[in-house]
């Protein structure tokens, strides 16, 4: 049945007056058949019998119904006539005539609906029904028409002969009485009809009319649309077209199926609903007339009750499908001058096939009356598998100056289609088409229902404790197992470590999640990374648990009393809320690992455990240097690169320092260890009594950080309480460490030819490695401090493997020149090795050897 529309250009019907001089014998209309236009009386016409009346030796024809239907181009007229031949011959319709004779006096000769202007003759034994239509005008009701029937004869004047006429009682209806079945046919089904309701709605201003008739298949094939029109038409004549419900259209109704069918119109406020009807029509393909079918009266109009209360369940029927609706998670929070709503509506399809959600407008509405728009774009066109359900996240911005309490959610379908042009136009005003047709489109606002939304503010979420939601993604619980806040750069990190757990039978796959993150409630958002401790674990199976890291960067003079988490996922290219959460500003201490402790790094394939090897300060002019070495033992039983560690100083007054790292890139076989550095430049005045080193796991982009990348923060951060030694330098050279190599001077000498101004210098030494521990770059400098017998001192710079080489009983010879050494009579020498590191020196020992005084040799 056709969709609603409006058309603004006049039917012509020009060709009504083809024919209607008495006189002129009827010819059958020309041209291929259209759709075929079936008999269907309504309840007062099936009741009401005509008596048949003769035509010939055993041919007789008898009134099957009349009805009538008001154009603007006059008053179509249609009736059905059965012919029946009880004879053993056929019979020729061409000699059988019927006139429409209306109460004004005008004859008015049938003319064949296309469908039967082919029908020629009555068989032997056999019924025919031929449903014809005149244009009567003005006539505006059936009350005083006569239908003559004439039949060919060459004796009488003019050649017709009137056998009888049918004339229609003044009780006649066409329209079946309401709460009455009426067994019809469609599209040739035959089809049992009933008009069921008949609904007001009030919604912007305007009156919404919903027709609802009953339609029960009795064939044996699927009955469909069969493209009638609907109108609604008052007591007094007004009529009104409908269109068939978004969730109706194109309905499909199978062999022995019973449905309900609706339609709906805009009517005036002040038109009277009494005694109104239900009728339909269809298009002539032939002729392009529409022609009246069968009509309804209809019972009393109600007004139902669209509200539905607070956790109510609301149903709706889409196409004979039952489903369940429900507004579920409402909660509010203050963002600047708005009140930011989030609910959820809940939809499940109880019928056993798939639903296709009609579009809908959804809006909230104040107890004033004022509105404002609620994106229903994952709403309509929604479709839903039988027992199916989907949870369709929604949110709106209410200004805080409105009242907040007594809030609706009205779900409104929209019934229209978009605007069309008319192809058969010729752009000529002759005939039966229509010059330059162009319908315009034209949409109805209907409502479904009201939901109201509770008044619930959003409650803060407590660290540790577990919460329970459901969104379009599925049911899981979460709780925030810590809310940590340390150092980065310029700025702090906000981390919020969540634990999410799927609740639910069947697996919970997690989105692409993004996040941000807003200070206060009056803050503006900023970005956060997310960090998934484990990559594999985006899907949980029943039962099982994620845990993931929300990152954000805040100023670190920044103070705040609560903290807004907003988690989003991508369903079809379209931004699809996941979790959204505020806690307060209970931010956890960051946990204390006791001196001599390890720290433990968790994730797949990183598995370790990291203890302080030893922590020194190198002693500078202006500041010092705090230098941490970290021993990282791989517990895994795979070779696998190990962690990217990032770190902080905190001293004793609780202030931070960057420390810059150097780690190896190789990888750490099973039970593998790891020397990791981290050192950084404290000032002289800072405090260094009580220090500790705030270490956690590098990420970048949210995963964790690879070598050669530049980690974006770090999390699982704890502080690690360091040990600062004092360096002791050693009171000789036999044995001196600089990792990984250690050095010892087995023997020294220095020798000096008198009046020489050099001293060479000899060391006898053994430089042995240690590989058991996997270094990044070190950037140790081993110096080689020489002081003569005069206390005056030089260096050389000595690279290990390359000055010295490794092995033992090597020999490094060196060198040293004054003019004081000419007047040099013996001595001892002193030589000192230093650790230098980003320029700062540490004393690693010192020894002191003789210097042998040589005579040379006369000469002759």
């Amino acid at each position: 049945m056709r969709k609603f529309r409006v058309t603004y250009a006049a039917l012509l019907v020009s060709t009504f007056v083809i024919g209607q001089l008495a006189g002129n014998a009827m010819s059958p209309v020309a041209g291929a058949a259209g759709v075929p236009v079936a008999a269907a009386p309504s309840a007062a016409a099936a009741t009401y019998k005509f008596s048949p009346v003769p035509l010939g030796t055993g041919v007789s024809a008898v009134l099957e119904n009349v009805s009538l239907w008001s154009q603007p181009g006059g008053s179509i007229v249609s009736y059905t006539l059965k012919y029946t031949n009880t004879s053993n011959t056929s019979a020729s319709m061409l000699h059988y005539f019927s006139r429409v004779v209306t109460p004004g006096g005008s004859v008015l000769p049938g003319n064949p609906v296309g469908a039967d202007a082919l029908k020629r003759k009555v068989g032997a034994k056999e019924s025919v029904s031929v449903t014809y239509y005149v244009n009567a005008g003005q006539t505006a009701s059936l009350q005083g028409l006569k239908i003559s029937m004439l039949v060919w004869d060459a004796k009488t004047k003019g050649y017709l002969k009137q056998t009888g006429a049918f004339s229609v009682p003044a009780n006649y209806s066409t329209a079946a009485a309401a709460g009455t079945s009426l067994n019809t046919t469609m599209s040739d089904i035959p089809v049992t009809a009933s008009a069921d309701s008949l609904q007001l709605y009030k919604y912007g201003g305007k009156v919404y009319a919903k027709v609802g008739i009953s339609l029960t298949n009795k064939g044996n094939k699927v009955l469909g649309d069969p493209g009638y029109s609907a109108y609604l038409v008052s007591a007094s004549g007004t009529s009104f077209e409908l269109a068939l419900t978004g969730s109706q259209a194109d309905y499909k109704i199978q062999p022995q199926e019973k449905r309900s069918i609706y339609y709906l119109a805009e009517i005036p406020s002040y038109l009277k609903t009494d005694n109104m009807k239900l009728q339909f029509t269809q298009k002539d393909e032939t002729t392009k007339l529409e022609l009246p079918k069968n009509a309804y009266k209809l019972p009393a109009a109600t007004t139902p009750n669209l509200v539905v209360g607070s956790g109510a369940v609301k149903k709706i029927v889409v196409n004979s499908n039952t489903i369940e609706t429900l507004l579920r998670g409402a909660n509010v929070y203050a963002q600047d001058a708005d009140a930011v709503w989030t609910f959820q509506m809940q939809l499940k399809n109880t019928g056993n096939k798939a639903v296709t959600l009609p579009n809908y407008e959804l809006a909230v509405k104040s107890v004033k009356g004022t509105t404002f728009p609620v994106s229903a774009k994952s709403l309509s066109g929604l479709t839903l598998k039988p027992l199916e359900t989907k949870i369709i996240p929604l949110s709106v911005r209410v200004p805080l100056e409105v009242e907040q309490s007594g809030l609706q959610l009205q779900m409104i379908e929209a019934v229209g289609s978009e605007a069309v042009s008319d192809p058969g136009s010729t752009g000529s005003t002759g005939g039966t088409g229509t010059a330059g047709t162009t319908e315009t489109a034209s949409k109805m606002i209907f409502p479904v229902a009201y939901f109201v939304i509770p008044y619930a503010l959003r409650a803060d979420v407590q660290t540790g404790q577990e919460y329970m939601t459901t969104n379009s993604f599925g049911s899981f619980s979460y709780s925030v197992q810590s809310l940590q806040r340390y150092p980065w750069k310029d700025d702090d990190i906000v981390a919020a470590r969540l634990k999410i757990t799927n609740t639910q039978s069947v697996s919970l796959t997690l989105p692409d999640l993004k996040a941000s993150m807003k200070l206060d409630k009056k803050g503006l958002a900023t970005s956060a990374d997310i960090f998934l401790e484990d990559t594999e674990s985006s899907v949980l199976a029943p039962g099982k648990s994620a845990e993931l890291y929300v990152l954000g960067k805040i100023p670190y003079t920044a103070d705040f009393s609560d903290l807004s988490i907003t988690l989003t996922g991508t369903e079809n290219t379209e931004i699809i809320p996941f979790l959204d959460l505020s806690v307060n500003n209970s931010i956890n201490g960051i946990p204390s690992i006791p001196q001599g402790k390890a720290y433990t790094v968790s994730g797949k394939g990183k598995n370790a455990s990291v203890q302080e090897n030893r922590t020194i300060v190198y002693e500078g002019a202006n500041y010092n240097l705090i230098y941490t070495e970290l021993l990282m033992s791989s517990e895994e039983k795979r070779q696998s690169k190990m962690a990217r560690l990032q770190a902080y100083f905190k001293t004793e007054d609780g202030q931070y320092y960057e420390a810059a790292p150097s780690q190896s890139d190789n990888s750490a076989s099973p039970g593998g260890k790891q020397l990791v550095i981290f050192w950084s430049k404290l000032p002289k005045t800072a405090a260094i009594g009580d220090l500790s080193l705030y270490l956690g796991t590098g990420v970048t982009g949210g995963k964790l950080s690879e070598s050669g990348q530049e980690a974006t923060g770090f999390v699982n951060v704890a502080s690690l309480m360091l040990t600062p030694g004092t360096n002791v330098p050693a009171v000789n050279l036999s044995k001196t460490v600089l990792y990984p190599y250690t050095i010892s001077f087995l023997t020294s000498e220095g020798r000096h030819m008198l009046e020489s101004d050099t001293i060479n210098i000899s060391i006898n030494y053994n430089l042995l490695r240690n590989n058991i521990y996997e270094t990044g770059t070190l950037e140790h400098k081993l110096i080689l401090q020489i002081t003569d017998p005069y206390g005056l001192s030089q260096e050389r710079t000595l690279t290990l493997g390359t000055d010295l080489t490794e092995g033992t009983n090597n020999i490094y010879a060196l060198a040293i020149n004054r003019s004081l050494y000419k007047g040099l009579g013996g001595g001892t020498y002193r030589l000192t090795l230093y650790d230098e590191f980003q320029g700062e020196r540490l004393m690693l020992g010192s020894q002191a050897y003789s210097v042998i005084q040589e005579i040379p040799p006369k000469t002759e």
